[in-house]
Formats: C-alpha cells, sequence, structure tokens
C-alpha cells in the first residue's frame, strides 16, 4: 500500500513541477520580447515559415469545409423552406466556431510538429546548453519569434480560411445548388454582426498562445519529460504529446470562451 501512495505523491510532485515550469517558461518567452536586441530578421522568417508556407493548407481546408457546410446546410434548411438562410449559417459557423477550431488543429499539425521537433533536436544535442554558455539567451533568441510569429500568423490565416470557406459555400450552394445568391449574400450582410467577429478573434488568438506554447514548451524541457526517452525516439514521442495536448487544449477553450462571450 506504500508503495502506491509514494507512486502517488511522485506523481503528483511531477505534474506539480511540470506545470510551474511551463508557466515559467510563458514568462520567459515572453519577457524575450523586451529583450535587446529583437531579432526582426528571424520573426519574419518565423512568419513565413509558420504563416505563408500555411496558405495552401489553409485554402484547401477552408475550400472544403465551406462547400460541405453548403451542401449539409442545404439539405437541413431546404426541409422547412429555409434555404435563403444558406448564407447566414455557413457564415456564422465558420466565423465563430470552424474557422478558428480548424485553422488552428492544421497549424498545430504542420507548424506546432515542427516547432516542437526543432527544439526537441537542439536540446537532445546540447545546442541549447552551447547557448547558454555563449550567454545567449536562448528565449530572446529562439523562442520568442516563434511565439511572435504564431500570434501574428494564426488570426490572419483565420480570417483567410473563413472567406475561402463562405466563397466555397457560394459554390456549393448558389452555383450548384441553385441558391438565390442575393439571399446567400444579403444573409450574411443581416446575420454577422461584431460579436460574431470579435469572437473568432478572441479565439484565434488564445489558439495561438496555446499552440506556440504548449508546442516549444514541450521540446525545450525533451530531457525532463517522464517517459520520453532519448535521442530521436524521445523527440518523436514528445512531438506527438504536443500535439495532442494542443488540439485538445483549443477544443477545451474553445467550448470555454464560447461560453463566456455569447
Amino acid at each position: 500500500m506504500f508503495q502506491y501512495i509514494e507512486k502517488l505523491g511522485a506523481t503528483t510532485i511531477y505534474y506539480l513541477q511540470d506545470m510551474g515550469r511551463m508557466g515559467l517558461f510563458l514568462l520567459q518567452s515572453f519577457a524575450g520580447i523586451f529583450s535587446h536586441p529583437f531579432r526582426f530578421r528571424e520573426t519574419m522568417r518565423q512568419i513565413k515559415e509558420i504563416g505563408s508556407s500555411s496558405l495552401g493548407l489553409i485554402a484547401f481546408t477552408g475550400a472544403f469545409t465551406g462547400m460541405v457546410l453548403g451542401l449539409q446546410g442545404y439539405y437541413t434548411l431546404s426541409k422547412f423552406g429555409s434555404e435563403g438562410a444558406l448564407g447566414s449559417a455557413v457564415a456564422l459557423s465558420l466565423i465563430r466556431e470552424l474557422g478558428p477550431v480548424l485553422t488552428a488543429l492544421m497549424v498545430t499539425g504542420r507548424a506546432g510538429s515542427a516547432m516542437c521537433a526543432e527544439i526537441g533536436i537542439m536540446r537532445n544535442s546540447e545546442q541549447l546548453d552551447a547557448l547558454e554558455c555563449m550567454s545567449i539567451d536562448p528565449f530572446r533568441y529562439l523562442i520568442t519569434p516563434k511565439f511572435l510569429a504564431t500570434l501574428i500568423s494564426l488570426p490572419i490565416l483565420t480570417q483567410f480560411f473563413n472567406l475561402i470557406g463562405i466563397a466555397g459555400g457560394y459554390l456549393a450552394g448558389v452555383v450548384l445548388l441553385g441558391v438565390n445568391p442575393g439571399a446567400y449574400t444579403s444573409g450574411i450582410e443581416q446575420s454577422v454582426v461584431n460579436l460574431d467577429i470579435n469572437l473568432g478573434i478572441v479565439k484565434s488568438f488564445v489558439f495561438a498562445l496555446l499552440i506556440v506554447w504548449i508546442c516549444t514548451g514541450r521540446g525545450y524541457f525533451v530531457h525532463l519529460i517522464r517517459g520520453a526517452g532519448f535521442g530521436a525516439e524521445g523527440v518523436s514521442r514528445v512531438t506527438t504529446q504536443a500535439v495532442v495536448y494542443s488540439s485538445i487544449s483549443v477544443l477545451l477553450w474553445d467550448y470555454l470562451i464560447t461560453a463566456v462571450m455569447l
């Protein structure tokens, strides 16, 4: 029985330490923004890697998401003779929920995993230790540009996703199924208000913070994570863990933000 108590205590201490490390990691990452010299060029490079390089994936996902919403929305609304409300249904679904969530999940899978693996490899190969030995702050040099780039890129990608998705809904509903184009566009104008847009923007900022925090933090502390192992195997496990944790956090905070702001 004492073995189980000891194991429970050790597990509790481990997770408390992990939470403390991640909290301090977040504070140090933001403190790096105010450290000099500011790495503007590296931040722009990260925006290109995280944002610009994701445009194709976001456009593809947004187009087919909007088309599916158009088809499913038409099928449902036609039962009540309300096909004219298709535009508002597609736009509100994308702007309030699907746009921020799906964009965050796509960026997590594409860029978040890469950030975690990159930093994890640098930790295992002692490159981060070498930076500290040369009196170079690894947060200012490496982590903070990724934070800023993600916080800038994800809200923009989310709005791009929404525009492409609404266009996809137009293609499916108006061009393919014959919904009145004026009813589609006027429905969007009448139903979408500032609260809907603000809700999507707030979600995208929160999701961006969660993604970059979890992915970079898991990679940075790869040597301290229980059961991760060492070398390539450890990095692969931690990267998988980071993607899973980020995705779960996005879905959880999506509900919390919706419940608070509605």
